[in-house]
């Protein structure tokens, strides 16, 4: 079996934390290839080192000394090496980025260094094999992953018998310069590798033990996910869950490569396994009708009114255009006979809205147009809910009950997901509802 494993940033925040992370890897042979993050937070004081290169590189900017803050990263590495007895010769890695910073360093390898460091410690203290990322993911210059070119350059690197520990957060373009992804990047990162291995699994280990229903914030002590399909994790990591980054679910996906969320801190728990299909796991142990509960606040709903909309060929199309110019994405689209809603981001509009609504008005010909402010959108997601007749039903009657207005109502056609829409004093009360009826209360449906 082989396994990927990637370490966030948390999980290698200080030298007791390396520690954890060499225990997880001894336990277990498979995990062959390892993916870190920078250094994250070890504690209120504490910094994350990418943030601190970000402020670096933003103060050679604009001319303010960044001393003390190339200082900070300084001794937490230093810090780590004395701790852990590394042989790493940190002082001329740093004299290298220090030299480089007095001259026309580019963001990208700056903020790369953090987890360049970072995968050098901890490969002298696995006693693996570091292969720098810029030598191993290889960018197109439109900014996609060539896939191929790097299976083919990790291949050439490989030495057999060893693990081996590559950084994550950035690659190369083909002229060689260092290109970082979006922050969160190592996530995708492991996801690459993952992909060019055939692993069996891909361990994420982060701080949390797994993905959880609802958010901790708003319930209290929520139950995990064991099992939940890349679909369902994608409807609620785009109504604001975010234990993993978004692209790295496409790349293992493809080769139905499974990922376990994991936690460093509680390696025994056995966190949340991410499938392509969990019917196998389902069959053995039936998952509640819902998987997870996410979402997000701060909406507008512009509803526009004209007799017979619906039957006006080109209405809609018009209407997205709009938005489409003012390059605003759309949430949803609610639509009746007479009227149709388009759902959007409060922020995507608030510098243009009265344009928005003057062009609406000029394209469509619309009888009535208006707007409502300080919505939420809340995704209830479950692959059994298709299974349960009257699912809807009982939503609706456990926020009616508990005098919660339903202001949006959408569900897509395979029925793993339903958005609803309520306002935003009433969000984390409804969130607090839907979890108490349907999952603590679980047994009386």
């Amino acid at each position: 079996m082989i396994k990927v494993v990637k370490f966030g940033g948390s999980s290698v925040a200080s030298a007791t934390q390396f520690k954890k992370v060499k225990n997880i890897i001894d336990s277990d042979k498979d995990r062959i290839f390892i993916v870190t993050s920078a250094c994250g937070k070890s504690g209120n004081e504490d910094h994350k080192v990418t943030d601190l290169l970000y402020l670096c590189h933003a103060h050679i900017k604009y001319g303010v000394p960044f001393d003390d803050l190339f200082n900070m990263i300084y001794d937490k590495y230093m810090g780590i090496k004395k701790d852990l007895n590394l042989e790493i010769d940190l002082e001329k890695e740093f004299k290298i980025i220090r030299d480089l910073m007095d001259k026309d360093i580019s963001l990208d390898y700056l903020v790369s260094r953090g987890e360049y460091l970072t995968a050098k410690c901890l490969a002298e203290y696995l006693n693996g094999q570091f292969i720098d990322a810029s030598e191993v993911i290889a960018f197109n210059y439109n900014g996609e992953i060539n896939f191929e070119k790097s299976e083919q350059n990790l291949i050439s690197k490989i030495k057999n018998g060893r693990r081996i520990v590559i950084p994550g957060f950035y690659g190369a373009l083909p002229n060689g310069t260092i290109k970082v992804m979006s922050r969160g990047g190592s996530d995708i990162s492991g996801s690459i590798l993952a992909n060019i291995v055939n692993a069996d699994v891909y361990e994420n280990w982060t701080d949390v033990s797994g993905l959880l229903i609802a958010d901790p914030r708003i319930v209290s002590n929520p139950k995990t996910i064991n099992y939940i399909t890349y679909s369902e994790l994608r409807e609620l990591s785009y109504m604001g869950a975010n234990v993993l980054h978004d692209d790295a679910i496409f790349p293992v996906s493809q080769k139905n490569i499974p990922i376990n969320i994991r936690n460093t801190n509680k390696p025994e728990h056995p966190g949340t396994m991410i499938l392509n299909d969990c019917s196998k796991q389902d069959a053995i142990e039936p998952p509640h009708f819902i998987t997870g509960i996410s979402g997000k606040k701060n909406f507008s709903v512009i509803t526009i009114n004209k007799f017979q909309i619906s039957n006006e060929v080109g209405g809609l199309r018009k209407a997205l255009q709009v938005f489409e110019d003012f390059k605003v994405s759309i949430e949803s689209v609610p639509s009746g006979v007479d009227s149709f809603s388009i759902v959007v981001e409060t922020e995507a509009i608030e510098k243009v809205v009265y344009e928005i609504i003057a062009k609406l008005k000029k394209d469509l010909d619309c009888d009535n147009i208006t707007v409502i402010d300080k919505m939420a959108l809340i995704a209830v997601v479950g692959r059994s809910m298709r299974n349960k007749p009257g699912m809807s039903g009982l939503l609706f009657g456990e926020l009616g009950a508990n005098n919660i207005n339903i202001r949006i109502i959408n569900q897509a056609a395979d029925e793993i997901d339903i958005i609803i829409g309520v306002e935003n004093k009433d969000f984390e009360k409804t969130i607090r509802c839907i979890y108490d009826k349907f999952i603590t209360r679980s047994d009386s449906l």
